[in-house]
């Protein structure tokens, strides 16, 4: 851990925060960390429970929630072992349905989801990391997925049109945001009325100690970052969402207990999947 002189998460500013997590995943996309490897188990939304699962990012997409045949269905190195959940598993995606994936690293689950909306579907990847957005599409082109696009840009400020797409989707990506409503907000314009979100992310569960909220690794590893359950319902509703619902999962303690040395970040967070409407 870093010492005392070091600001915590809530005292970062926002631009801070987002260096942070994007010199991470860049170093994740480009090879200089990898996120996957045995001796880095530590972080980086990494849902391995052992050494094992680490080396090997589709045994982590199992844990997670990802059948077999998901994990099978997508070419190239799309799938990193990141992630807290499957956003697939809730978001029922319907064919012809337009999706817009917050924070689609490498573009696993775009690739999922394009294959459920089918050809007359529409995917939509936002990212802020360059690298990550420039394996993605590496990726569409081994996947030959002509319905995916990917787009650099923040989820506070999406690259998208007002009311364009039926389905918001994210897995383990909204917690390293440094302004939740701001990305609530905007996933609010941009679904049509009646669209939805569906969410796999971390949600606080207990306060987290200083040591904790001053480790910038902790922030990229989806831990210091993460809201409780009650917050992230205000935040939906007050940005204009109905149906709320978000329930946590008790299993998810076996892969989050591995995602750092020193303490056990499960104490502090469960995973969780998040729903809610758009009115019509």
């Amino acid at each position: 851990m870093t010492d005392t002189g070091t600001p915590t998460t809530a005292e970062r500013t926002d631009d801070e925060q987002r260096r942070i997590v994007r010199e991470r995943y860049g170093d994740i996309a480009t090879g200089v960390e990898d996120c996957c490897a045995p001796d880095d188990a530590d972080g980086c939304c990494d849902g391995s429970a052992t050494d094992q699962a680490a080396a090997d990012p589709d045994a982590t997409a199992r844990q997670l929630g990802y059948d077999d045949g998901a994990v099978g269905t997508v070419d190239g190195d799309a799938n990193l072992g990141l992630g807290c959940g499957n956003p697939q598993a809730i978001a029922a995606l319907d064919a012809g349905e337009t999706v817009l994936d917050l924070g689609s690293g490498a573009g696993f689950d775009c690739f999922l989801a394009a294959d459920a909306v089918g050809p007359e579907g529409r995917v939509v990847g936002v990212d802020m990391t360059p690298e990550m957005v420039e394996k993605a599409r590496e990726n569409a082109r081994a996947n030959d997925a002509d319905t995916v696009d990917f787009r650099l840009g923040e989820i506070e400020h999406l690259p998208v049109t007002d009311e364009s797409v039926d389905v918001v989707i994210s897995n383990c990506v909204v917690n390293l945001s440094p302004d939740k409503p701001q990305v609530f907000r905007e996933a609010f314009r941009a679904l049509r009325p009646g669209g939805r979100v569906a969410i796999a992310d971390v949600v606080q569960t207990a306060q987290f100690p200083p040591e904790v909220t001053r480790d910038p690794d902790s922030l990229a590893a989806c831990v210091a970052g993460a809201s409780t359950i009650s917050r992230l319902e205000t935040v939906l509703s007050d940005a204009g969402f109905v149906d709320v619902d978000i329930a946590p999962k008790d299993d998810s303690e076996e892969f989050i207990r591995e995602w750092a040395d020193g303490y056990d970040p499960s104490d502090y967070l469960v995973s969780a999947t998040i729903e809610a409407r758009k009115p019509e």
